[in-house]
């Protein structure tokens, strides 16, 4: 009976302790930005509208001979890649000895609402990668997109089979965007009158994308607070949330009618999938990609469903090709602890094979 007793005081200063420390760090937390993101030295090599193109400064001296490009979605910034010091995607490439490019947005200008996929296919990324060669003085670049960045790099690799694509990567790339239940609903053109809204609004707000987003999980945020309350005595835990929750709250805007196209040739018609996709004139075959490919899905993905991603492995022509699926969500996949221990060991070993 006494260590019971014990027991409960224990646990009651415990407690105490911890409400203590909720009052106090809720009190800093309100009064703070939270930790400064994407702070890994880098040069901007080209920063022309809505196109950035970074180059990160080497951390060791031994670096492989095919540099890597990250092409990251339109919809967010591309800090997820490089977030604090220990949680770098960036930074554990340029440890492990790779010369590290990203291909990253910022919000489409007013003027920039006539951008269609074309011209993030058939000028962004290939602006991209020739900078990339000119600067490295290699013929060869590894390219590595993320979500929608993923597509766009698909895109990019199947019409422009010859200019030098070493290796490709993709992470939580949809293919067959029918298996995209819920955007599908939104995105119903029975009721979703896509033309009214580029007409009239120009550019897709940022809003709206942030939204669409939140609905896939409408408990989510509500229930991130809650856990934020609970533990705002653990600085590690309120660093993190911090840092997931910022990226994931700044969404870009989209250019006019790139979104317009992408909603209508992708959701709309499936066209990737399908095969039946045109840009510049030319139609877009994957199989025309023979480059080794790797393509990494989650396993928990609330936005891209793992059936969306799913028959991208057998589109691509590569002889050398591999899927790999781990657990997680469709961002702690590349970002966060889990993403540390998971992904990045094994995209090292992948790219470290093939970059010689």
């Amino acid at each position: 009976m006494a260590t019971a007793g014990f027991d409960l005081i224990d646990t009651a200063r415990v407690e105490f302790e911890r409400a203590m420390q909720r009052n106090l760090r809720g009190l800093e937390y309100f009064q703070t930005s939270g930790p400064s993101l994407g702070a890994t030295p880098k040069d901007v090599l080209i920063e022309r509208g809505t196109m950035r193109l970074y180059h990160y400064h080497p951390r060791v001296d031994d670096v492989y001979r095919v540099p890597i490009l990250l092409v990251m979605a339109t919809t967010n910034r591309g800090y997820i890649f490089d977030m604090v010091p220990g949680q770098s995607l960036v930074e554990y490439l340029l440890d492990a000895g790779f010369d590290i490019f990203m291909l990253d947005w910022d919000a489409p200008r007013a003027d920039e609402r006539s951008l269609t996929l074309e011209s993030y296919v058939l000028d962004f990324v290939p602006a991209a990668v020739a900078r990339v060669k000119a600067e490295t003085g290699e013929g060869e670049v590894s390219v590595i997109g993320y979500c929608f960045g993923g597509v766009l790099s698909l895109l990019w690799a199947a019409l422009h089979p010859d200019d030098g694509l070493a290796n490709l990567v993709t992470f939580t790339t949809p293919v067959d965007f029918s298996k995209m239940e819920m955007f599908q609903r939104w995105a119903d053109c029975r009721f979703f009158d896509v033309d009214k809204l580029v007409d009239t609004l120009g550019n897709c707000p940022a809003d709206y994308l942030y939204t669409a987003f939140d609905m896939l999980r409408p408990g989510a945020r509500a229930a991130g607070n809650i856990r934020l309350y609970d533990n705002l005595w653990n600085d590690e835990f309120v660093k993190s949330y911090r840092m997931f929750d910022r990226w994931s709250s700044d969404s870009l805007p989209l250019a006019g009618e790139y979104f317009r196209e992408t909603t209508k040739k992708l959701m709309w018609d499936n066209q990737l999938h399908e095969g039946t996709l045109e840009l510049g004139g030319r139609r877009v075959d994957l199989a025309a990609i023979t480059a080794p490919f790797l393509h990494v899905a989650a396993e928990h993905d609330h936005i891209v469903p793992t059936a969306a991603s799913a028959p991208l492995i057998g589109m691509i022509g590569s002889a050398d090709k591999d899927e790999i699926v781990l657990k997680g969500g469709h961002v702690s996949l590349v970002a966060g602890g889990n993403a540390v221990r998971r992904l990045w060991p094994s995209l090292v070993a992948w790219l470290g094979e093939r970059s010689t």
